[in-house]
């Protein structure tokens, strides 16, 4: 059975409030997978929690090493920013713990894989356009310096990233809808995740 839980959905599709929840649940006991970006840090973000933030320059170290899992670059109004994973001793896919790792449909491909599909639990979180735009757009309002014009970018690349074609092509068959109230979504992954994981 999959121990590695991977949560993924277009941005501003609830993903970081379900991680929360996720991981605070004391009977899932998910290990949460921490990421790398080279982006920079948006407020309330904590290094080693959210991200491990890193330089570009420690970011193609990385990349050297022969440990990549994946990797994704977006080009952004601020320049390209990398996204990626890497066997650094996160994971051991043993059968014994429970991961929570969070990325794209992509990322969640690229995991499959390197670890093989038995030890990769899919959650794919749907929610309505309309409902997406409004919370990326809010979220934006509490930055310092509000780049609405990447929210943009990034709603129109996950309407190609996670299109119905894609979400078919990486075997994924079941979404958790999170339009609404957020607790449902959430007891719904739980209830999934505690009856198809070691």
């Amino acid at each position: 059975m999959p121990e590695i839980i991977f949560l993924m959905g277009k941005s501003a599709s609830g993903k970081d409030k379900i991680r929360r929840q996720l991981e605070a649940d004391e009977q899932l006991a998910l290990h949460p997978v921490v990421i790398y970006t080279t982006r920079p840090m948006r407020q309330g973000e904590r290094q080693g929690i959210d991200y491990h933030f890193v330089s570009d320059e420690q970011a193609a170290e990385l990349f050297a090493s022969g440990r990549l899992i994946e990797k994704r670059t977006y080009e952004t109004i601020q320049g390209p920013w990398h996204y990626f994973s890497m066997d650094d001793g996160q994971i051991v896919a043993d059968g014994r713990t429970r991961y929570l790792a969070v990325g794209t449909l992509e990322s969640y491909r690229a995991f499959v894989r390197y670890f093989g599909r038995e030890h990769v639990y899919p959650v794919l979180i749907s929610s309505r356009d309309d409902v997406r735009l409004l919370r990326a757009i809010h979220r934006e309002q509490k930055q310092e310096n509000p780049d609405y014009q990447e929210v943009c970018r990034r709603f129109l690349a996950d309407s190609e990233d996670f299109s119905e074609e894609n979400v078919r092509r990486a075997g994924i068959t079941k979404q958790f809808e999170n339009n609404g109230d957020l607790e449902d979504c959430v007891e719904e992954i739980r209830k999934a995740i505690l009856e198809n994981t070691p």
